[in-house]
């Protein structure tokens, strides 16, 4: 239950930062962090106690209940990936916009409009 809570915690901060940061790079860290908040969410739900790999053999027979489950595990593995990929295009924008602007001051920014 503590893991839960933390989780929830984890992913209130990273919406905190999402939202009420002006920062561009405290804004994308606020992002990254909400996103390993829900994939870690997703671990948890699919974590069961002295569970075993769902890994089926003829020699090892092995009740079904007593597995994890496998599909959170693959769709985190596929979020890992997207987050990065987006990860690195909002640092990329992010880089651009200092160039042109030379701050990461989303007020500075949206007064210049240049």
């Amino acid at each position: 239950m503590v893991a839960y809570v933390m989780c929830m915690a984890l992913l209130g901060l990273g919406i905190y930062c999402v939202l009420m940061k002006r920062n561009l790079i405290k804004i994308i860290v606020g992002l990254v962090i909400t996103e390993y908040a829900i994939n870690l969410f997703f671990v948890l739900i699919s974590y069961r106690k002295n569970g075993l790999a769902p890994i089926f053999a003829a020699d090892a027979p092995v009740a079904p209940e007593t597995m994890v489950d496998p599909l959170p595990q693959a769709l985190v593995l596929t979020a890992i990936v997207i987050g990065l990929a987006t990860t690195a295009l909002i640092v990329a924008l992010a880089m651009r916009l200092y160039e042109k602007y030379g701050t990461f001051d989303i007020a500075e920014i949206r007064e210049l409009k240049g």
